[in-house]
């Protein structure tokens, strides 16, 4: 899967193959940094690796 530098928190899901909502928690939690942009939250895929990575180390 080919994903953008910018998704949406369900490609973000897709990406880390979670359930949207677990991804929502973990914005709304501060885990996964994330933007508002309107109504639609954005996720950078940087931070998204990020938060894989220190899964790892956890």
């Amino acid at each position: 899967m080919n994903s953008p530098e910018v998704m949406t928190i369900k490609q973000a899901a897709e990406f880390l193959q979670l359930h949207y909502q677990t991804v929502y928690e973990k914005i709304l939690n501060k885990e996964i940094p994330a933007s508002k942009v309107g109504r639609v939250w954005r996720v950078q895929k940087k931070d998204v690796i990020a938060y894989l990575e220190r899964q790892k180390k956890g």
